[in-house]
């Protein structure tokens, strides 16, 4: 959440330019190894170039403000579109040449920010909802993505490549989507911020989709000042113009404050989410950060329950697997049917290519198992209904009930854990790193909170940031096996 990096490019020493130069030089050595990048924009010089010249053009002229961002790298995860010479295709060679109408909403908003898209960042491919059994950070397309702090560690999904390159310095911004702990899990495991905002706040517009109702844009590193660019209303996304009104006017960097935990009321559920960890130093770090969230001022409530957290816990009983497997199918459909141009036009195109393509997929080792269910779907019937009924039964009984009875600012959970529980009611979620385990693998804090209460968890976030400062990079011999 730091912003040197922003303050730091109005420097003539450190231009758009060079910048760009090193994280290419950084991607085209590690690359290989890692699998975060997919792509790389072969127009990132050319904006850098143009970066550097519009810089002169403020010093001439020092009314003009570029703003923070102006000049400043950025990954996109390989879901989220770009009208220019990158593809955008979840991973997928499917989409391979598909050309998107414009670019995604959240894109044109950093394009007015002066950013440079560096490129495409690799991810579980189609977002994790192809295949039950395919490994994180894998797609056809991207390889197999690796965690840059041990090898053979799981880097989680599916904003694998957008954690993994901020980690290993690839750059210092990358933007994710998350349905369910798709930007949590991978910032937890690679050891940076990971912001999952409310859904609805930053635009879904040519984004490959899961579903609308979970499905959001977020940031990973530098995260804060990049959530202020990305959020806000976009006439091809008509709920972030109705929810438009909850994002703070002043934006939400003014809510990074070091002290930004005195006051909060922070609850703890230990079962069932500390009850996962197998790990004694993990166990004890946590116990070291309940007693640094009292020190900075938090107030603490201990041993909560969320009623019915093994149902929501498990998709397959709280309905969200029947909720989205048939969400998936409409929306999907709608995504390719609006390409310009598309080797495929459907789900059942998509099921197809990759029956012709299987070794090029991938098929015999992975399968599709999650699109045949989906594509076995038709529309929105009593079932589905039934199911969505009681996802919104789970939130407001579960974890709205709790942060309301006992005035929460925010839910503290070890890694993504909680993330059902933030997705079935479209909550926010922010990972700060929280420690390495007995061999050396990342872990991360969350703070969850209810709609729009992002300004308190930013509060909460980089007040424990700040008080901790516990993140390291990665090692710096070519990584650990």
């Amino acid at each position: 959440m730091t912003t040197k990096l922003s303050l730091n490019l109005f420097s003539p020493i450190l231009s758009p330019m060079k910048l760009v130069e090193y994280y290419l030089k950084a991607i085209e050595r590690l690359n290989p190894v890692l699998n975060g990048v997919v792509e790389v924009n072969p127009d990132a010089l050319s904006q850098a170039d143009k970066a550097d010249e519009e810089r002169v053009f403020s010093d001439i002229l020092p009314f003009i403000d570029f703003g923070l961002l102006h000049g400043i790298p950025v990954l996109l995860k390989g879901n989220i579109g770009t009208k220019d010479k990158l593809n955008t295709t979840g991973g997928s060679f499917a989409l391979l040449g598909s050309k998107v109408p414009r670019d995604a909403g959240v894109v044109k908003m950093l394009r007015d920010s002066g950013v440079i898209i560096l490129g495409k960042a690799s991810l579980n491919e189609w977002s994790s909802f192809r295949s039950t059994i395919a490994p994180n950070g894998w797609s056809a397309r991207g390889g197999y993505g690796k965690n840059p702090y041990i090898l053979s560690a799981d880097p989680c999904g599916s904003s694998s490549g957008s954690a993994i390159s901020t980690a290993a310095n690839f750059v210092t911004i990358s933007l994710g989507t998350e349905n369910d702990g798709s930007i949590l899990c991978p910032a937890s495991f690679n050891s940076v911020v990971g912001i999952k905002p409310t859904v609805g706040i930053t635009s879904m517009d040519q984004v490959i989709p899961i579903s609308p109702r979970q499905d959001t844009v977020g940031t990973v590193a530098d995260a804060v000042y990049v959530l202020d660019a990305i959020v806000g209303p976009d006439e091809n996304d008509p709920e972030t113009i109705t929810l438009s009104k909850n994002i703070p006017p002043e934006g939400y960097k003014k809510h990074l404050k070091v002290d930004g935990l005195k006051g909060k009321r922070l609850g703890i559920v230990r079962n069932p989410f500390f009850g996962l960890l197998n790990d004694s130093i993990v166990n004890q770090t946590f116990e070291k950060h309940f007693q640094t969230l009292s020190q900075e001022g938090a107030i603490v409530i201990d041993n909560l329950e969320i009623p019915n957290v093994d149902v929501i816990l498990d998709p397959s009983i709280s309905g969200e697997t029947t909720a989205l497997l048939a969400e998936y199918k409409i929306a999907i459909n709608a995504y390719l049917k609006d390409l310009e141009f598309s080797p495929v036009r459907s789900l059942e195109d998509v099921i197809s290519f990759n029956k012709r393509n299987a070794n090029l997929e991938m098929i015999v080792e992975y399968g599709q198992d999650i699109f045949l269910a989906s594509q076995a779907t038709d529309g929105i019937g009593e079932k589905e209904k039934e199911a969505l009924a009681n996802l919104t039964r789970l939130s407001r009984d579960g974890f709205e009930k709790l942060i309301n009875d006992n005035k929460l600012d925010a839910l503290v959970t070890p890694g993504s854990v909680v993330a059902p529980v933030l997705a079935i009611g479209g909550f926010p979620g922010i990972n700060v790193p929280a420690g390495y385990d007995n061999i050396g693998i990342p872990f991360g804090i969350n703070f969850g909170g209810l709609k729009f209460s992002e300004p308190k968890l930013i509060e909460i976030a980089y007040g424990f940031e700040q008080a901790t400062k516990i993140r390291k990079p990665p090692p710096p011999i070519l990584f650990k096996s």
